[in-house]
């Protein structure tokens, strides 16, 4: 699978870092005054400055959570996910959507939180004991 990139505003440099390099742990790349890229488990974000572009966003419902429909994230691995979940909570993190298991003992069943960063920018963490099953419908 090819590495995507995902460009998204921020309010500002100083809290972007906090959360993506020091909360999530992610290696920062290139960045200027006004953008900060980091490795995103092999794939590029770049985070640009753009306070007025910061907002939240409207919601849906999704297996009785309000999912920001606005979102991104990542598929990680299954201990993976209960690992970074751990890390979290131990320093701190604010979850919009507590860890849990969605559509549990169904064919899409996964580990499902999400996290808000500074900005507003909702993330979705999410694993599969089966990755197989990760288009499988409800």
């Amino acid at each position: 699978m090819r590495p995507f990139h995902l460009a998204f505003p921020v309010k500002d440099i100083e809290s972007t870092r906090a959360f993506y390099g020091e909360l999530l742990g992610l290696r920062e790349g290139r960045s200027a005054p006004l953008w900060i890229d980091y490795d995103f488990h092999g794939h590029q974000i770049s985070a640009h400055v753009k306070p007025e572009a910061c907002r939240e966003t409207e919601h849906n419902d999704v297996d009785g959570d309000d999912v920001p429909v606005r979102h991104f994230g990542l598929v990680v691995e299954w201990q993976a996910w209960h690992a970074l979940a751990d890390r979290l909570r131990a320093r701190g993190a604010r979850f919009l959507i507590e860890p849990h298991i969605r559509f549990q003992g169904k064919p899409g069943e996964q580990a499902t939180f999400f996290v808000r960063d500074p900005s507003g920018n909702a993330l979705e963490f999410k694993a599969f004991l089966d990755l197989g099953r990760m288009f499988a419908t409800c």
